[in-house]
């Protein structure tokens, strides 16, 4: 069996990427704190083809060697707006007619496995700091909760790795899927 090359997957150029259609996803991180982590969100919306990636609080912006350290120049291709806190991210999205979901372990979510894509709405999905998780202000603001169920100790999963599992889930149930 062998590899496909990076030339014979056929990945857009950064022009074909910036003009092509997106999912209808936008990523919001709420006060983020790992630069690391915030690369990780890039990377993810590159392959997935998000609208944009908002970033709050003390989230860490482009240009950032950490962030592009993982981000491998995605920072550079997913669009991206800083916003003094999540509250005010919030606020514009819900204004330009997105529905906001927290990815968070809250009373009534919807588990993961059983959310469905409804193909004529705008989603902005918020994700939490590493520690606290989404706030309850910026939780007491959303339309809906998603949870990724899980049976561990820990009862939690890395903020990125959150992202590629609920983006993946998302992107899986978008046209986009060939």
């Amino acid at each position: 069996m062998q590899k496909i090359s990076n030339i014979d997957l056929g990945r857009p150029t950064v022009e074909e990427f910036a003009n092509m259609e997106k999912m209808p996803v936008t990523v919001v991180l709420d006060g983020i704190r790992s630069s690391n982590n915030i690369g990780t969100f890039f990377r993810t919306g590159d392959a997935f083809g998000v609208e944009r990636v908002e970033l709050c609080g003390i989230c860490a912006t482009p240009p950032n060697k950490d962030i592009h350290k993982t981000a491998l120049g995605a920072e550079n291709t997913v669009p991206w707006r800083y916003h003094k806190s999540c509250v005010e991210a919030i606020e514009l999205l819900r204004s330009e007619g997105y529905k906001i979901f927290a990815v968070e372990q809250v009373e009534n979510s919807i588990m993961l496995h059983d959310f469905r894509v409804e193909s004529d709405v705008k989603y902005a999905l918020v994700f939490g700091n590493e520690v606290f998780g989404v706030s309850q202000e910026v939780v007491d603001m959303c339309d809906g909760y998603i949870e990724i169920p899980q049976v561990g100790t820990k009862h939690s999963l890395n903020v990125s790795v959150s992202a590629g599992i609920v983006l993946w889930s998302m992107f899986s149930q978008s046209k986009f899927v060939k």
